[in-house]
């Protein structure tokens, strides 16, 4: 259970898991985050969702996170009459516009600018790459192109096209509504797909702005553009998903590895969230067991020190979604009692507060305390412990905050707990606070706890770190 894991884990909702009674075993065993994919939900079933989930989390006394992942700007295959088998050396017309093409083989796309963006020459990966196509003319309103890989092609099919710069708005219609729904659901996270630039988040943090929303957005870099700008996204980002479905199609497969370990350690430095996803238990899928290779890949992520690891059609569509999460439980926790990558090591504290954080987390391991603590109203005190990525200690977040605590559930190694303060003397929140975990068994007497709190000094409140005794 999430009590002695530090990485968090993400579930993907779908038909083989959107029911209560699913959804519950799923939290029982240890998730963390439901990821509410938008390329698929519908409105309702978004709705039934926010409403399972939060009835279980104050069922079992669990602060579940929700993510929605919106589509953003996907290139799509249209309709087909039925499915194209597809042989190399074939041709195949790709048409925009509704134009009627004479090949054998044609279907529509979604993307007008198609012609415009494309060369001949390129290659065309459809359906998460295992349809590669070359462009070998180019008209008005067709592409011509020639099959390089055996495929059957179905409807409304996803399109790559690696390195090339799309005029794709980073926010679509679809994706606004959705974000009006998760408002007004008050989700905690939006995942935002194909971010390109730190200007894309910019531009939906302006949008939840204007309708005085709190939700954090977590940018998905999917593209070699969203990788190249990973540093000024993280600037602006409240967190960041490697997208390796995406990703490993866009950019040179024997790259990925590299890319993913670079972006965790940029997050680390700057100490936002960084979650790792997609085909990480993919075999799961229709198996009850993982390949050694994706017992391999998921250690990875946990010994990088990646926030979460997150899965998608494994939960989603499915056999053995409960099994997934006891898989990713049960490897976590062995990885993380190696050690870990450290780049936390590289952390550029930016704020005085982080610095105090770190003061604390390192005064926490030399008297050997049971339990660090923090007390927080925004989250950024929670997050600033999570940062210092403390193996030695365990984090325990308190809030009185009812939509931070949720968000909390993604933070590294933090545990997060809902309390009302008492404003006019923090001395009391804490001995609440050693009162709750000593109640839930997670301190005793005799264990020292670290707590960074409030304390008055010439009429002032100032942050501090106090050392407390279990009575």
């Amino acid at each position: 259970m999430n009590s002695v894991r530090r990485t968090k884990i993400i579930g993907t909702v779908g038909p083989a898991t959107e029911s209560l009674e699913v959804l519950e075993q799923l939290i029982l065993s240890g998730l963390d985050v439901v990821r509410i994919n938008m390329s698929h939900a519908t409105d309702q079933q978004v709705r039934n969702t926010v409403e399972r989930v939060r009835k279980l989390s104050l069922k079992h006394e669990r602060h579940i996170a929700l993510l929605m992942d919106l589509q953003g700007p996907a290139i799509r295959t249209g309709d087909l009459p039925s499915a194209l088998d597809l042989n190399p050396g074939e041709r195949i017309a790709l048409t925009v516009r509704g134009e009627q093409s004479e090949e054998e083989h044609s279907v529509d796309v979604n993307y007008d600018d198609l012609i415009e963006d494309i060369h001949v020459g390129n290659v065309v990966m459809v359906d998460n790459g295992t349809i590669q196509l070359k462009v070998i003319e180019k008209q008005q309103n067709h592409l011509t192109c020639e099959v390089l890989t055996e495929g059957v092609l179905g409807s409304r099919r996803h399109i790559n096209l690696p390195g090339i710069r799309v005029n794709l708005p980073a926010l679509t219609e679809k994706d606004i509504r959705n974000v009006m729904l998760g408002i007004e659901l008050g989700v905690d996270f939006i995942a935002m797909s194909f971010v390109r630039e730190a200007k894309d988040v910019v531009m939906l943090q302006e949008l939840l702005s204007q309708h005085h929303a709190s939700q954090k957005i977590i940018a998905k870099l999917e593209d070699q553009e969203g990788v190249r700008n990973t540093e000024a996204i993280a600037d602006v980002a409240d967190g960041i998903m490697v997208a390796r479905g995406d990703l490993g199609i866009e950019c040179p497969y024997e790259e990925l590895p590299i890319i993913q370990r670079r972006i965790v350690k940029t997050c680390l430095t700057k100490g936002i969230p960084v979650i790792v996803a997609t085909h990480m238990l993919e075999s799961m899928i229709g198996n009850a067991l993982p390949t050694r290779a994706e017992i391999t890949d998921v250690s990875n992520a946990v010994f990088e020190q990646a926030d979460a690891i997150m899965l998608s059609g494994e939960t989603s569509v499915g056999q053995y979604p409960n099994q997934c999460v006891e898989v990713m439980n049960r490897i976590a926790q062995r990885v993380e009692r190696s050690g870990g990558a450290d780049y936390a090591k590289l952390a550029k504290l930016d704020s005085l507060e982080a610095k105090l954080v770190k003061g604390a987390s390192v005064m926490a391991r030399e008297v050997e305390a049971k339990a660090l603590i923090v007390f927080t109203r925004t989250g950024r005190m929670a997050r600033y412990a999570a940062w210092m990525r403390t193996l030695h200690t365990r984090v325990y977040a308190f809030t009185n905050n009812r939509d931070v605590v949720n968000r909390l559930a993604l933070y590294w190694g933090v545990r997060p707990f809902l309390i009302d303060f008492v404003e006019e003397n923090p001395i009391e929140n804490v001995e609440q606070a050693i009162i709750l975990l000593k109640d839930k068994g997670l301190v005793e007497q005799g264990n020292y706890i670290i707590a960074i709190t409030q304390v008055t000094h010439k009429g002032k409140w100032i942050d501090s770190i106090q050392v407390e005794k279990v009575d």
